[in-house]
């Protein structure tokens, strides 16, 4: 692991793959740390030709954390919302779409291929509207528009995400079986949950850094972005969305939307899968990734 300074923040990266290769950029989701990307999927993607950079979010991991900067009181957030203000935040998808392209600067990659899985695909999205010039192709996966009428998350998934989980600092066990449970909840039924893998991932976040507030500003930073998909509708890269059909958390008419709002969005549905990328499936996503990699090439 090493880290960069850009944009007045540390982010925290790894690299796969030679570095004379077209670079695959790996973007986590929703207070995840980039570990969520594991070392076989990565190396998968290299395999195939590709220098694969995966890195920690800004609150995330082993980038900065913005710590003395509380996490926003979700009533007050949604009333402001509600009242059609613009509510204060710590930061916004903006800030973190600029932290990836301050990433690839430093890094001297001119241009990338950028994968983004939920809130990391909607980074992803603005990555690709805003800095096209950066982007040599972009996969959406499990992610939304933000457009205020599609299905929202199952009630019981939008619980258990909000509820306090136990503080493993004093009751370890505890935070791991809240993690368990909710792992278990949005992961698909077409293959078996391996809740040992998601034991041991879970146990390495917490050793990497602990921060739940940082799982509140990213929240935060997603709804006052709101509504992209005008900005989607910008996309001139390559782009392909991958949804499963069984996602409880961001269900697949959100994807739906992704892919109608990106002209010539190709639209990948994966029966079975839920809101998780379970090892038997790193092959589909691998090939699937590659090839709207190797269709940025042709043109």
């Amino acid at each position: 692991m090493a880290i960069v300074r850009t944009n007045a923040i540390d982010l925290a990266y790894d690299s796969f793959g030679n570095e004379a290769d077209e670079t695959i950029l790996l973007i986590a989701g929703l207070g995840t740390q980039m570990i969520r990307w594991t070392v076989p999927f990565c190396e998968e993607l290299a395999a195939r030709g590709y220098r694969v950079i995966r890195f920690d979010n800004r609150d995330a991991g082993c980038s900065t954390h913005f710590r003395d900067l509380a996490p926003p009181d979700f009533g007050a957030l949604a009333a402001t919302l509600m009242a059609g203000r613009r509510p204060g935040v710590p930061y916004t998808l903006g800030d973190m779409a600029a932290d990836v392209v301050g990433l690839l600067d430093v890094l001297a990659i001119d241009r990338a291929h950028v994968v983004g899985r939920s809130l990391g695909g909607m980074i992803a999205q603005i990555v690709a509207s805003e800095y096209p010039e950066q982007v040599l192709s972009l996969t959406s996966i499990m992610s939304s528009t933000g457009n205020p009428n599609l299905p929202q998350a199952a009630p019981d998934v939008m619980a258990l995400m909000m509820r306090p989980a136990p503080d493993p600092t004093s009751d370890e066990a505890g935070f791991v079986a809240h993690s368990l449970a909710f792992a278990r909840r949005i992961a698909g039924g077409g293959h078996p949950f391996d809740e040992e893998a998601c034991r041991v991932l879970t146990l390495e976040e917490i050793r990497r850094a602990y921060d739940p507030g940082g799982f509140g500003r990213q929240i935060a930073a997603i709804a006052v972005t709101g509504d992209r998909r005008s900005r989607l509708a910008t996309i001139t890269a390559p782009t392909l969305v991958i949804h499963g059909s069984e996602d409880p958390l961001i269900p697949p008419a959100c994807g739906e939307d992704t892919a109608a709002s990106i002209p010539d969005a190709d639209f990948m549905l994966i029966d079975g899968m839920g809101h998780d990328l379970p090892p038997a499936l790193y092959g589909t996503v691998v090939d699937a990734i590659d090839r709207t990699a190797r269709l940025a090439s042709t043109r």
